[in-house]
């Protein structure tokens, strides 16, 4: 079966779509090399573009099932999958540009990776993306059954964690960007845990959530800066509300609660009314759980 196909063989226009948009950057990077156009250190550029693809699509990933639960479009299910495994693919050419980058000596790279924390908290990220990518396929669902499968496929919240934290600690000066993401997942994980202590959320639910989780990576972010870089906390929140330069990373969290908030309008507008998966179970093609894609959030 090829990504673009469903098990009958035919074309699935959104996994076609899914397939296209998760090679894109990679093309456009491969582009832009070719140009010359990643500047001075065209290697060290491609290894920061890789990284950072890499964990907007775990983002993108890990958003997919919230997406589906706010608005009951299990058509969403197919282009899972493909988002996850990207995320290994991506995190892999990240991890081979570094290699490249210090002339393949690989010596020197595990040296390297066991006396840098971030590189060994990124490199333990990487190994279970590995873990996650190869039993990603049916036959290894089928051979470690449904519930094993699932209780490995959790790990992904480990991963996604050590993530974020090689992301912010390899980030430096400005990390407008970790927390951007550190936001989002925080919302995404809020979102997984109120949906299993109370169901399916409302919307004034879902509004508050955002709101909060808004609020709460302004205040982180002004914090960082007051105690990292010993700028006003108060001037630092206060950029929330100039667009002069930038858009802060508040509002990007902000937008991610918003594409939740349309989600759950979208089934009222189109009337999504069938039960919501929540187990692998509800998933099934050709094996119980073969649909969950590189994360078992679907439970």
């Amino acid at each position: 079966m090829l990504p673009w196909t469903d098990r009958g063989g035919h074309l699935a226009p959104l996994k076609c779509a899914a397939f296209i948009s998760v090679l894109m950057p990679a093309l456009w990077l491969l582009i832009e090399a070719v140009a010359g156009l990643l500047g001075s250190r065209p290697v060290t550029e491609a290894i920061h573009q890789s990284g950072l693809w890499a964990i907007r699509l775990l983002a993108i990933s890990l958003a997919i099932t919230p997406l589906i639960r706010a608005s009951r479009y299990r058509k969403l299910l197919a282009a899972r999958r493909i988002f996850g495994v990207s995320v290994f693919a991506y995190a892999a050419l990240h991890l081979s540009l570094y290699i490249a980058d210090q002339h393949f000596r690989l010596a020197f790279v595990l040296s390297e990776i066991f006396s840098r924390l971030y590189l060994t908290i990124g490199f333990g990220a990487f190994c279970g993306l590995c873990v996650l990518a190869s039993t990603s396929f049916d036959r290894m669902i089928a051979r470690l059954g449904s519930a094993r499968w699932t209780r490995l496929q959790q790990t992904i919240y480990v991963i996604t964690i050590l993530a974020v934290i090689h992301f912010f600690m390899q980030s430096k000066a400005d990390v407008s960007e970790p927390i951007v993401m550190g936001g989002i997942f925080a919302l995404l994980g809020a979102h997984r845990v109120a949906t299993i202590f109370s169901g399916d959320l409302l919307i004034w639910q879902t509004a508050a959530m955002a709101l909060i989780l808004t609020a709460a990576t302004a205040l982180s972010e002004a914090s960082y800066y007051h105690y990292a870089a010993h700028a006003p906390f108060g001037l630092v929140l206060a950029s929330n509300l100039d667009f002069s330069f930038t858009i802060r990373p508040a509002w990007f969290v902000l937008s991610a609660g918003l594409a939740l908030l349309l989600a759950r309008a979208f089934r009222f507008a189109f009337g999504h009314s069938q039960k919501t998966p929540s187990t692998p179970e509800a998933e099934k093609p050709r094996h119980k759980a073969a649909a969950l894609g590189l994360q078992a959030d679907g439970s």
